[in-house]
């Protein structure tokens, strides 16, 4: 399943997949997306299209729990929609998500730049680690990256807060924005000085400026 926010027809379109636990309709996905038709403007049309990983599409079929697919399913699920984008006549694609579904638009993203299907890559929350496991990292394809990367991090992300991320080995192709007090929805802590909303809204501005400058 998929859902197209913008021109249908658009020339350039970031395309996004939901974290492990909630779909393509969760409230953080639809904020992004709708925040982002808004502030890029590109020439002929901008869209975002999101997209269920098809355990997700079981999961509101039927109202059972289940996990996610195996790599291989989640990495076919991927290179089909920027099939179906391309398909539609879309020229500039951009890819990425949210958690798990950024992640997995990671492991394929050197080979779809190379295949010139996309220009960048965009992770909102990547989950450098499993909660509670730091020394557990997913990051050994990122320190050969070679597509144009931006994460946008909240500061205290349980998958890899600021001060662990400093740490690691990374290649110089990823740039990221750090959300201020934000945890892996960037929302922050209720005496922060920000809201979850003004976050929100300096995560699509650096998208935005990204995709921009890729342009």
């Amino acid at each position: 399943t998929q859902r197209i926010d913008g021109p249908k027809n658009a020339q350039t379109c970031l395309i996004l997949a939901h974290g492990s636990g909630l779909g393509m309709d969760a409230p953080f996905m639809s904020n992004i997306s709708q925040a982002l038709i808004t502030q890029v403007d590109t020439p002929g049309g901008f869209s975002v299209i999101r997209f269920n990983f098809p355990y997700m599409d079981k999961i509101q079929e039927t109202g059972r729990k289940r996990p996610p697919n195996s790599a291989q399913v989640l990495i076919q699920s991927w290179q089909d929609e920027i099939l179906k984008a391309r398909a539609r006549g879309a020229e500039t694609l951009f890819i990425g998500g949210k958690s798990m579904g950024g992640r997995i638009a990671s492991m394929i993203a050197d080979e779809a730049l190379v295949g010139g299907q996309i220009k960048g890559l965009v992770c909102l929350g990547y989950p450098f680690h499993p909660p509670g496991k730091p020394d557990t990292l997913r990051t050994e394809h990122l320190k050969t990256l070679k597509t144009p990367t931006l994460i946008c991090q909240g500061e205290r992300d349980i998958f890899g807060n600021k001060k662990e991320v400093a740490a690691y080995k990374l290649s110089d192709a990823i740039h990221f924005h750090w959300l201020e007090d934000g945890d892996h929805g960037f929302t922050p802590r209720k005496k922060a000085d920000i809201t979850e909303s003004e976050n929100i809204t300096r995560a699509t501005n650096a998208v935005s400026y990204f995709i921009r400058r890729q342009l």
